[in-house]
């Protein structure tokens, strides 16, 4: 056997173990376990120790992996006819549509649920689960294919995070992580938005009736741009209601960024700056985010 025979030879398992791993849509879901562990910590007064700590931040990890698994295996025909998705495992069909992948899933989900009830609480594991099946069944489900509200009322799994992360340090939700879970649900759709009016070709070629497939991308823009605002807007509320100035300070600089994109969408509605708002969305919630495990540490 040639050198090149046991190259491929060793490159092969980690292929698979990328192939299988992609389905999960981990870069999502990691950003989704962030938000519960801000929904812990903008929690006043509160503490968890270790071991729940981190069995509710993988919980909700493997919870919102299954979903967004979930999401792919039924997606697959549409996924075929995007360019950015066509060769995810299930569209590609390098990873079959079966029964037992399916059955996998469900599994995964049931596991995250059952072990944040019995380590954690049985309020934060309701709202873990909740999370996942709002992307799972009410966005991909039943509302995708049907309306361009799809990521609105989809926007909520990111809020159930935060809620399950507030639930763990205390099941009676303050103010404070209502709000942050309020933050997380306007966050949502200029993010995506902006990344659908990026792809909004492709989105309409397979159908789906993204806004700027409804309204047009230069409409679409400026709804962004709206909404942002509203977002930044938002963002700011938790002041009145006992953050600090660490809090106030994240808040506006990465509100900042992101309002200054977006209004570069809204000016020129092309790729180009829909990527930067995109992206900027993913600045935005990174320093908010920080700025509340910051603002609590300083309490």
């Amino acid at each position: 056997m040639n050198t090149s025979t046991l190259s491929r030879a060793a490159a092969a398992p980690l292929s698979r173990a990328r192939l299988v791993l992609g389905i999960f849509k981990l870069r999502i879901a990691l950003l989704i376990m962030v938000t519960a562990l801000g929904g812990m910590a903008i929690v006043p007064g509160g503490s968890l120790g270790l071991v729940p700590t981190v069995v509710l931040a993988l919980s909700v990890l493997l919870a919102s992996a299954a979903a967004g698994a979930f999401n792919q295996f039924v997606e697959a025909d549409s996924d075929r006819l995007m360019k950015r998705t066509r060769t995810r495992a299930f569209a590609s069909g390098a990873l079959p549509r079966n029964g037992a992948w399916l059955a996998a899933i469900v599994a995964l989900l049931m596991l995250a649920t059952v072990a944040a009830a019995l380590v954690v609480n049985v309020t934060a594991a309701a709202f873990t689960l909740a999370g996942a099946l709002t992307y799972a069944l009410l966005y991909t489900l039943m509302l995708k294919r049907r309306t361009a509200w799809n990521i609105v009322v989809g926007g909520a799994a990111g809020s159930f995070a935060v809620l399950a992360g507030a639930a763990a340090v205390n099941p009676q939700i303050g103010p404070l992580a209502w709000l942050l879970a309020l933050v997380l649900f306007l966050w949502t759709p200029p993010h995506f938005w902006s990344l659908a009016i990026a792809n909004a070709a492709e989105y309409e070629a397979a159908g789906v009736p993204m806004l700027p497939v409804v309204v047009g991308v230069p409409r679409a823009a400026r709804i962004v741009h709206a909404n942002a605002l509203l977002l930044v807007a938002a963002s700011l509320l938790p002041l009145a209601f006992g953050a600090g100035w660490v809090y106030g300070a994240g808040a506006l600089l990465g509100g900042a960024h992101f309002v200054r994109k977006t209004h570069a969408l809204a000016q020129a509605p092309e790729r180009k700056t829909a990527l930067a708002a995109f992206f900027a969305s993913m600045v935005q919630l990174s320093v908010l985010l920080a700025a509340v495990v910051v603002d609590a540490a300083l309490r």
